[in-house]
């Protein structure tokens, strides 16, 4: 994780958007590259345990909006960062070692079906994985009952440390855009004016280690993985689109340079 070089990721943008309108212009992408997007299998107390398929009968919560928004955000990062991204992404469970070949990785959907159940294995894995360096971004669950399954499931991991509230001043939203905070991004066919439960504003919260650093970054009440996957998309909202790329790339670098 430490091998990458910090000066060469903070590069001016080229462009300050990512238009939601036409196909993709071509990338280069790099097959030993920096970047690659990293989606953590799970299972959950609802899901009945044990089920790794993604395709066909559906996979889970943790399979919702794949491939589409792990592609497009690699073509994002390459677009508008000076990273190198691999061209095709993968899903990875906490109890597989190669998730310490990755400084981010990324899952939804942490509050439905029960919320996560990990084994003592994954929750060694991943504790560890995080003490070492590692990130993790959670991303689309609403309301305070998804809250509470993920809380009671994820408090498992640090029992010992607390889950805080990000300000806006916090440097995460600052290390690439400069942007004001969090932001409610909605999935398609909705607008931002309302959350899709009970609160409706959206809000970051994190783990921090023992230096300060965030480890786990929580984004609540926003779909960032709607905001990718629905990028050329006719009718979803540009600027939606592009307010998940820029959270999303701000979060990429902060874990990449921390």
């Amino acid at each position: 994780m430490r091998r990458i070089l910090i000066g060469a990721l903070l590069l001016l943008l080229a462009n300050g958007q990512v238009s939601a309108q036409g196909a993709a212009t071509e990338i280069d992408y790099d097959p030993a590259g920096e970047f690659n997007f990293v989606r953590v299998q799970f299972d959950t107390f609802g899901s009945g345990g044990g089920f790794r398929g993604f395709w066909g009968g559906g996979g889970g919560a943790w399979s919702i909006d794949f491939p589409d928004a792990d592609t497009n955000f690699l073509r994002g990062v390459a677009r508008l960062t000076n990273v190198k991204v691999m061209q095709e992404p993968i899903v990875l469970r906490f109890d597989d070692e190669r998730i310490f070949n990755y400084p981010f990785l990324y899952m939804l959907e942490v509050g439905q079906q029960g919320g996560i159940n990990m084994s003592p294995m994954e929750m060694e894995n991943l504790r560890e994985y995080l003490l070492r360096g590692g990130f993790l971004l959670i991303d689309d669950f609403w309301g305070t009952r998804q809250w509470d399954a993920f809380a009671a499931s994820f408090s498992q991991v640090f029992p010992d440390r607390e889950i805080v509230e990000l300000r806006p001043e916090h440097e995460i939203f600052h290390s690439y855009y400069d942007l004001d905070g969090p932001m409610m991004i909605p999935a398609l066919s909705r607008d931002d004016s309302r959350g899709e439960q009970d609160i409706h504003v959206a809000s970051n919260h994190a783990i921090l280690d023992d230096s300060g650093r965030v480890m786990v970054l929580i984004n609540w009440n926003s779909d960032m993985g709607d905001g990718w996957e629905h990028t050329y998309h006719p009718y979803y909202p540009t600027r939606f689109a592009n307010a998940a790329y820029q959270l999303g790339i701000n979060y990429l670098i902060y874990a990449m340079t921390h």
